[in-house]
């Protein structure tokens, strides 16, 4: 099982008004509703993450499995989609990550707040948990994210 995660406008509420804080690591703080979210995600299903979002590039996978601990979340596994060189969509992004995998992936979730993943084919897009950017990662969207990914895993 995997969660695709976006950080920006998810774990990170995007308020214009407001300066996001920053943590001694020198990344961005979690909104507490989100890291609870997302921890109960990882706690129902084992799910690992995958990282989409635009930050996924600037640090290793060891800084980010320290960034997550840090705010505490405990992970299973974190990796990254790779580097945005192109600087392509989202979804082209997912697009080329599903069609990498071989075997069509059945259990996985992606958590986002862009838009434009509304584009997604059908049977891709039924992955989607699509947040609030000035809300974020909600316990009410946590519990829509495991469903998802228990579908058909007989982890009801």
């Amino acid at each position: 099982m995997l969660i695709l995660l976006d950080i920006d406008g998810v774990m990170v509420p995007a308020n214009s008004w407001q300066k996001p804080d920053l943590l001694e690591d020198g990344f961005l703080a979690f909104s507490l509703k989100a890291v609870a979210a997302l921890q109960r995600i990882i706690d129902a299903t084992g799910a690992g993450i995958m990282l989409t979002t635009s930050h996924k590039s600037n640090y290793p996978i060891s800084r980010w499995k320290d960034i997550f601990a840090l705010r505490g979340i405990a992970t299973v596994e974190v990796n990254s989609l790779s580097s945005n060189s192109l600087l392509i969509s989202r979804k082209e992004e997912i697009l080329a990550w599903y069609a990498d995998q071989g075997t069509p992936p059945e259990h996985f979730v992606i958590l986002d707040d862009d838009k434009g993943l509304n584009n997604l084919p059908a049977h891709i897009k039924s992955h989607l948990v699509l947040t609030s950017s000035s809300v974020g990662l909600t316990d009410e969207l946590a519990a829509t994210a495991i469903t998802i990914l228990q579908k058909n895993s007989g982890h009801y």
